[in-house]
């Protein structure tokens, strides 16, 4: 079982009826905050991506067969963030942005490889930050990657066409007040079992005419 099909309230899903029928308290729940966030999605092409980590013993050249993100969190670096003098809780920030990605690719002789690459982008873009707090905000990335295409063009080396996006966001770790519908109801695991012998046990034993059991000799006669 799972929350798709439990029917207990205690469960996330839609609310339905009143929203207000079932809070009992206010829970303190400690989440980071996130502030302000922006996305950018855009198609790289001509993406050199340099592999470390391949798998050994394979023959050059490689055939390139995919490459994705191995990660959700991408690294901040270089950050600097300035606050703008004419807009309050504003500020622009500039930054790397480094992307771990794994390309999957083939051998000279059909065989399987894989390496890591890191994709490099930088961003200058303004976002709101929180006021002067003890507890400082940071900047932190979500990156996803996929490219379908690619050629080897050197040792180790691809240039991809990949579709790359990023959601910069400014969060702070804080400890939050939120109204609270109790404890969530964890279901019992339903078990994935191949029943094998399901199309025989679902056999009756004797075998029936449409479906009606045969009657005995008495029944015919009369």
């Amino acid at each position: 079982m799972s929350f798709s099909n439990c029917k207990s309230d205690k469960i996330p899903g839609a609310i339905r009826g009143n929203a207000l029928s079932g809070l009992c308290e206010k829970v303190c729940i400690q989440v980071d905050k996130v502030f302000d966030a922006c996305m950018r999605q855009e198609s790289l092409t001509d993406l050199a991506l340099t592999m470390t980590d391949v798998t050994p013993g394979l023959t050059e050249p490689y055939r390139f067969a995919s490459a994705r993100s191995s990660s959700t969190q991408a690294t901040v670096s270089d950050l600097t963030v300035t606050e703008l003098p004419d807009a309050p809780c504003y500020a622009r920030v500039t930054c790397t942005i480094n992307i771990p990605v794994q390309v999957v690719f083939t051998d000279a002789f059909g065989v399987q490889g894989t390496g890591n690459a890191t994709i490099t982008l930088m961003r200058d873009v303004i976002m709101h930050v929180s006021a002067p707090s003890v507890i400082p905000y940071s900047i932190q990335c979500t990156a996803g990657v996929v490219s379908p295409r690619g050629v080897y063009t050197s040792t180790n080396t691809f240039t991809v066409t990949a579709c790359v996006t990023t959601i910069l966001k400014v969060t702070m770790p804080v400890e939050l007040l939120v109204p609270s519908y109790g404890y969530c109801y964890i279901p019992p695991c339903h078990d994935f079992t191949e029943e094998v012998c399901s199309g025989v046990t679902d056999l009756p034993l004797y075998p029936q005419e449409n479906g009606i059991e045969p009657r005995c000799p008495n029944q015919l006669r009369g």
